[in-house]
């Protein structure tokens, strides 16, 4: 059976954006049914989710445990993305343990890369960031008590890539004044821009749209077959099909509660262990004679 071109771009984006999560420290635990993205020390829903993968419904109750254990001992709340329509199991599952599923879709959008329709009105300039700025770029997603932790593994994955990869920040200027910054990240033939952020001031005049069309035009983290980002309102979403992307595939993205507390119910009394260990054979009552 040949395979549907567009699922392969879905998959390999997908996996792209996993790898961004992993080039900034941190790691994906695959488990069956899910994909565990977490990330320690940046503890944000941005990067620690689960990327549901096709949970059955006999094994259900030990996935749940098994994937709420792993970040809750960490004190991380997740998100879990589940392709849409969601089983109706699965669906049960995340609210028996107090997840609710987000208003708006968290929609996949690809684009093949060409030149996205200039905005001739838009004063804004964009340009790569250079390694002197890293301290501006950082200040777009991070207070003053995160960013050494992130400044650190930005500085890393951009100036000490791995194989196969490429980061490139990206900087949108009004005047003399820095008032946007995207990630590029590239792995393999599949690009995503990440956190497109604006300084509220100068929100509506184009800076964001502006990073995208940029991307789409120079291509700065090298040649790519397509390009990803996640669109999580309508209004996101029509953007960016004018700019050329389009809908590959939709999600329904699950979240706790703020006054939700991580934790399980009390398992009883404790127990004796339910293990032994090995019990090794006593040489000299062994020995032929005895």
């Amino acid at each position: 059976m040949t395979p549907d071109p567009e699922e392969l771009w879905v998959d390999a984006a997908l996996d792209a954006e996993r790898k961004f999560v992993l080039t900034l420290g941190g790691f994906s635990l695959e488990v069956a049914g899910a994909a565990l993205v977490t990330h320690e020390k940046l503890p944000v829903p941005r990067f620690n989710f689960v990327q549901e993968l096709g949970v059955g419904r006999e094994r259900q109750a030990a996935f749940f445990e098994h994937a709420l254990d792993h970040y809750f001992q960490r004190a991380l709340r997740p998100t879990f993305r589940v392709p849409t329509p969601v089983p109706d199991h699965v669906d049960a599952g995340l609210r028996r343990f107090g997840f609710r599923p987000k208003e708006a879709p968290l929609v996949l959008m690809l684009s093949s890369g060409g030149p996205a329709p200039a905005d001739s009105s838009s004063d804004v300039e964009v340009h790569a960031a250079e390694s002197r700025e890293i301290d501006t770029v950082a200040s777009f997603w991070t207070s003053e008590r995160e960013r050494p932790e992130f400044r650190t593994a930005l500085d890393i994955a951009w100036a000490h890539p791995h194989p196969n990869e490429q980061l490139v920040p990206l900087l949108a200027t009004l005047g003399s004044e820095d008032v946007s910054a995207a990630l590029v990240y590239r792995y393999r033939k599949v690009a995503g821009i990440h956190a497109v952020a604006t300084r509220v001031p100068a929100r509506g005049r184009g800076a964001a749209s502006a990073l995208v069309a940029y991307t789409l035009q120079n291509q700065p983290a090298g040649p790519v077959g397509a390009y990803s980002m996640f669109a999580d309102s309508p209004r996101l979403e029509g953007r960016l099909e004018r700019l050329g992307f389009h809908p590959a595939r939709t999600f329904c993205e699950y979240e706790l509660p703020r006054s939700a507390e991580l934790s399980f119910p009390s398992p009883g009394p404790p127990t004796g262990p339910r293990w032994r260990p090995p019990r090794v054979p006593d040489r000299a009552k062994s020995a032929p004679g005895n």
